[in-house]
């Protein structure tokens, strides 16, 4: 392991990685569509290796007290056995948990969703959003995997009908109403370099992470840290840059 993380080191220090890429440049990105049957949307996207399906259900509920007048989001991730042999069966661990935070931010911060016009009865019935991200194969940055595969589950879901008492999920009234397209973009900082899209090798021997979320008009919506070290403010400041620049060349995929 020592040895490996002094080879990525050096690799990176030269402009080089471990998998021949350029410090800059992401894995190869495929998108697949529609992928449960029983979803009202959903996406799967590999990010190289790595591989991860979102889902979105729908139903009818009580709005928070605080927003009487809107819709609810609740996003959920799960990491089992099945995608790496690091995760364990049980409980959301910590790394579930703050993986569906940041892509919860991501929607939030960005108003990706109008969901006022998921209002039904102010204070009193709206539409209910549950997003499941299930991760099939973990080769590194679930975060940019997950957040692209919800987004783009979220753009391709239609919407139930609703009579007043019962939802009718075998018929479909029009797409959720979405006005934004928040795309995560995370680097890992390996020594004094920023490396875009880290592999599970480079994730193992980072000092840090930062995932910078930009929006359509390629504002940032959303900044989560992690890791042991801090971030220099020009080091922060390149962070961005690159986020909007690898934000506008996803997006154009989605």
């Amino acid at each position: 392991m020592k040895f490996q993380a002094q080879y990525i080191n050096n690799l990176i220090s030269k402009g080089s990685r471990i998998d021949g890429r350029k410090i800059d440049e992401h894995r190869k990105l495929t998108i697949e569509k529609d992928v449960i049957e029983h979803a009202e949307g959903s996406a799967k996207v590999m990010l190289g290796e790595t591989e991860v399906i979102a889902g979105v259900k729908m139903d009818v509920g009580e709005p928070f007290p605080d927003t009487p007048n809107e819709g609810v989001l609740i996003v959920n991730a799960e990491l089992s056995p099945l995608a790496s042999p690091e995760f364990e069966l049980g409980p959301p661990r910590e790394e579930a948990i703050e993986l569906a935070r940041i892509v919860d931010r991501g929607i939030r911060e960005s108003n990706c969703i109008d969901r006022e016009k998921l209002c039904i009865k102010k204070g009193e019935k709206v539409w209910m959003l549950f997003v499941d991200i299930q991760p099939l194969n973990h080769d590194g940055n679930l975060i940019d995997a997950s957040g692209i595969a919800t987004i783009v589950a979220l753009l391709n879901t239609k919407m139930p009908e609703y009579d007043g008492e019962k939802v009718n999920y075998e018929k479909k009234k029009g797409k959720l109403p979405v006005k934004e397209k928040p795309v995560p973009v995370t680097l890992a900082q390996i020594n004094d370099k920023l490396v875009v899209d880290p592999g599970i090798d480079e994730e193992d021997v980072m000092n840090s992470r930062i995932t910078i979320v930009t929006k359509d008009d390629r504002n940032i919506c959303a900044i989560q840290k992690g890791g042991k070290s801090g971030f220099l403010m020009e080091r922060v400041e390149e962070a961005i840059d690159i986020a909007v620049k690898k934000g506008k060349e996803i997006r154009k995929m989605l």
